[in-house]
């Protein structure tokens, strides 16, 4: 077998690991990524591209790593966020003007981010790309993390390096083979996602409407189009998804309303089964989990992605300091640093979405009306607004300096 070091191996070249990978740029590492698909991404552009809301946050970040240029153009801005619950006279509103900002959020087709992050990895220096390859094995040993990992082919090659970043999903390969323990919450949801085209514009305006059969989000598209997120129940989800179009135009449309007007077109629809899970520990010595192997959250209010990418930020921040210092990368001391900073947010955002999502799936009338008077509250309690919206938007609490738009290398 084939031996390497790296000081930084990452597992998971999706968009989070890539991410990661981007981020350390200039930092004289040595990095090595792997990834289970081929690369590239295809480039053909069609109407039912999965779409991603991106936090004011995460575009910052994005932006100081040089990614946003590429993602501006066909980039979608949310300008207000529309809050309502069917049946009820209670909403509230979130407005950009308010905040001070030019866009609350974005909408980006994720293929475009993949292309952008794709474009970006072959030219970095340092890098080294191992895809397709699989995780075989992981062990931890006192100064490197050793892994092994096998190829299309049959071959396989061990690698090892001072840290190993997880970036391998919420069924992480590494958190399961080195032990580490998660808190897995299923819903018994799931979520139809599609593309739909309003019979009226959609003015920039993100909604999400509280329905007894759970949460629809419409989010803002290029195209006079809207990614829509459906969350159904499970024993629902094979009847939902055997409609033809007509049939689930129609379901749709009485979940949602007719604030849009009718809903004249829909795509191909998929559905993703949802659950909460939450590592137990964020870092061991050598070990670092980013993104879903740490956390999968509902995806109401979109923000997963967002936890993910400010993960990326803090572990990368953490990693430029430890060098500066000329300290081991991957010892413990360093990694609980990450591991400290990461858990104030982790915690609020899963509290954020898991809350929203069980108080709105209660069906006792007091809790109805209490919700709609809430929702009224709010809509008139600017610091509260304002604590939501900075929250959502990924500002919250202690910034990164990628998210304050300072380079890693200052």
């Amino acid at each position: 077998m084939t031996m390497t070091d790296y000081d930084l191996l990452i597992i998971g070249g999706g968009l989070v690991g890539a991410s990661l990978a981007c981020a350390l740029v200039g930092q004289d590492l040595r990095i090595g990524l792997v990834e289970a698909a081929p690369l590239p991404v295809s480039d053909h552009p069609g109407y039912d591209d999965r779409s991603i809301a991106l936090a004011e946050g995460t575009r910052r970040i994005f932006q100081t790593l040089g990614l946003w240029e590429a993602l501006a153009a066909d980039a979608t801005p949310i300008r207000q966020i529309h809050i309502s619950e069917r049946g009820s006279p209670g909403f509230a509103h979130l407005d950009r003007q308010e905040e001070g900002v030019a866009a609350l959020g974005y909408v980006a087709e994720a293929r475009r981010i993949g292309q952008a992050l794709l474009a970006r990895l072959p030219k970095l220096p340092g890098v080294e790309l191992l895809c397709p390859a699989r995780l075989d094995t992981v062990a931890i040993e006192t100064d490197a993390a050793c892994v092994t990992l096998r190829f299309p082919d049959g071959r396989t090659v061990e690698r090892r390096a001072r840290l190993l970043a997880a970036a391998d999903g919420a069924n992480s390969p590494v958190r399961e083979q080195l032990g580490i323990a998660a808190l897995r919450w299923n819903y018994g949801q799931q979520a139809v996602i599609a593309n739909v085209t309003p019979a009226l514009p959609h003015q920039n305006i993100a909604y999400e409407r509280f329905t007894p059969e759970g949460p629809v989000a419409l989010l803002p598209l290029s195209g006079h189009r809207c990614a829509v997120v459906c969350t159904v129940n499970d024993a629902d989800a094979p009847a939902i998804m055997a409609l033809d179009d007509a049939g689930f135009i129609a379901q749709l449309q009485a979940r949602f309303g007719d604030r849009l007007g009718p809903f004249l077109r829909v795509g191909r629809r998929q559905a993703w089964p949802l659950f909460l899970l939450k590592a137990r520990e964020y870092a061991r010595s050598r070990v670092a989990l980013i993104g879903n192997a740490a956390h999968t959250l509902h995806p109401i209010a979109g923000q997963g992605f967002n936890l993910g990418i400010r993960d990326v930020a803090a572990l990368a921040e953490v990693i430029a300091d430890a060098g500066r210092t000329g300290e081991d990368i991957g010892e413990l001391n360093v990694l609980n640093r990450y591991a400290d900073w990461r858990r104030w947010d982790q915690r609020q955002t899963v509290f954020f979405t898991d809350g929203l999502n069980r108080l709105f799936a209660n069906p006792l009338p007091p809790l109805r009306v209490a919700r709609a008077l809430g929702l009224l509250a709010f809509d008139r309690l600017p610091l509260l607004k304002r604590r939501f919206a900075r929250q959502a938007m990924g500002l919250d609490g202690r910034l990164p300096r990628l998210a304050r738009g300072l380079a890693l290398t200052a």
